[in-house]
């Protein structure tokens, strides 16, 4: 009996052993991670990384100049210059036991034993793998790393983080004296991916990496139609009109960008005030626009040149000295052609367009050809599309067009999708129907797709017709992938035009 208790207390104990010195290999690592075999080599050809079994060596001049420690079990080794001196570093994305790199915070007594994931960052510098940054538990599961050089136009906080970088580094200093929509310094990001192909885009600062936005989330809404009944109110109420925007105040609030197209002309003289068919809009109305948050305003549309081209610059400047974007017109003082504008958010480039098929018959000046932007010159608008694509991640167009009151796309709206899509928009939104149109992804021969919403309607209107007072906020969001920026989420949330005692307001119905 006692030999036969000696036996079964060797078995165990020899048991618990192998799975301990599995364990301490890594055998019971996650099933997703995948172990592969390479070879890589920085941009200079100078160093050689070779990953074999979990462990890499480093060559240079011939010669085996390192070895990653023992104790690190590695996934991935890659090269890049990731803390932007000029070099390029060496990186592993590796397991350890323990959650902590080479030091742990004062505060925590003993490390955890158990397998984690980290990222080690290496210098190669004359012949020699220096240790530069070594990670805690980078606090998700990583399938890959890769490094990617990206255009940024950096905000001001951005531009403080960066600045300082710099100076610590005592290389060139970066031109951050240039106007926002100018600065731009191209950036090694690393980027990791994770086991549902999520990708998180991470930026070297001198403390190590700084995760980043990589999605940008855009609502638009219709046409800002400002008809009599509406402005009367306005002004008889003490010329305030935020009760127009009041009703999506928060769904503007959630979102990165917000764009609604301003139907309208501005004006800041009452006797310029007017309805059907020369409409000019108290300016009050664009305070309230203001005042609700929008970020951008298309104003390319067929009642443009309502109030002739000083109503077009003063929409313009107004807008401008507010802060917003204001699409598809230009100033009189604009003398060169703009036809599309840059935003960033969260790191993310967005080329923004805005055209309209025409504007009722009123001539654009001879003397300011481009005042309002016009879908009429194919080869034109190609180009320029072209020239935006090579500046941005993404690119939207803001098109009015269409048949007014038809709830299905027309000819016309077809044939310049068609050329969107081949030029590589990745986002249209249409507008001047006055009724919701049908919206779909479209994709052509390459792959490329494109989102359309042919027709979001009426944001506001004093239009009676039962199709007018039905619009929709097309809503869609831009994310990192694996093959670059693209529309990861698109949903349109209908709405409704209601007026009671000549008031006139929006409500926001359940999709």
């Amino acid at each position: 009996m006692i030999k036969r208790l000696i036996i079964m207390i060797m078995a165990l104990v020899c048991t618990g052993a192998v799975f301990y010195g599995l364990w301490r290999e890594g055998a019971f690592l996650p099933k997703w991670v995948s172990w592969e075999n390479m070879t890589v080599r920085d941009g200079m050809g100078a160093y050689t990384a070779t990953l074999s079994r979990g462990q890499v060596t480093v060559v240079y001049d011939d010669s085996v100049i390192w070895n990653s420690p023992g104790e690190l079990k590695v996934q991935q080794v890659l090269f890049g210059d990731v803390d932007h001196d000029g070099g390029e570093e060496l990186l592993l994305l590796c397991w350890k036991i323990g959650r902590f790199g080479e030091s742990r915070p004062f505060w925590v007594e003993k490390d955890e034993r158990k397998w984690s994931q980290h990222i080690y960052v290496y210098q190669c510098r004359q012949g020699k793998v220096k240790p530069r940054w070594m990670s805690s538990y980078i606090g998700q599961d990583v399938t890959e790393m890769s490094v990617r050089d990206r255009l940024l136009q950096a905000d001001p906080e951005q531009k403080q983080l960066l600045q300082a970088d710099s100076e610590q580094k005592q290389f060139p200093q970066m031109d951050l004296e240039k106007g926002a929509e100018d600065w731009r310094e191209s950036k090694g990001h690393l980027l990791l991916t994770d086991p549902e192909g999520k990708i998180s885009s991470w930026l070297w600062t001198s403390w190590g990496f700084t995760r980043e936005e990589t999605e940008v989330s855009f609502v638009v809404f219709g046409d800002n139609l400002i008809h009599e009944p509406i402005y009367r109110y306005g002004l008889h109420n003490g010329g305030n009109f935020n009760f127009l925007y009041e009703a999506v105040t928060e769904l503007i609030e959630r979102n990165d960008v917000a764009v609604i197209n301003q139907e309208t002309p501005l004006v800041d003289d009452p006797a310029m005030y007017g309805d059907y068919p020369r409409f000019g809009t108290p300016v009050q109305v664009g305070e309230a626009i203001v005042e609700a948050g929008f970020d951008v305003v298309t104003c390319g549309t067929n009642h443009a040149l309502d109030r002739g081209a000083a109503g077009v610059t003063f929409t313009k400047k107004f807008f401008e000295d507010q802060g917003l974007v204001c699409l598809g017109i230009q100033a009189e003082e604009e003398q060169a052609y703009q036809p599309y504008q840059i935003l960033v958010r969260n790191g993310i480039r967005v080329a923004l367009f805005n055209y309209t098929y025409g504007t009722n018959g009123l001539r654009i000046p001879e003397k300011y050809p481009y005042m309002v932007h016009l879908l009429e010159d194919e080869e034109k608008i190609r180009a320029q599309i072209e020239a935006a694509r090579r500046e941005s991640d993404i690119v939207l167009v803001f098109a009015h067009w269409g048949t007014e009151y038809a709830e299905e796309a027309d000819d016309f709206q077809r044939k310049w999708a068609q050329i969107f899509l081949e030029s590589g928009v990745d986002v249209v939104v249409g507008t001047h129907p006055h009724a919701l149109q049908p919206y779909e992804i479209l994709q052509d021969q390459e792959g490329h797709e494109m989102l359309v919403y042919y027709s979001i309607g009426n944001y506001v209107s004093a239009q009676y017709e039962q199709s007018c007072v039905k619009g929709g906020t097309a809503q869609f969001s831009v994310s990192l992938t694996t093959d670059g920026y693209r529309i990861t989420q698109y949903s349109l949330q209908p709405l409704e035009i209601t007026h009671e005692k000549g008031k006139y307001k929006v409500a926001l119905l359940e999709p």
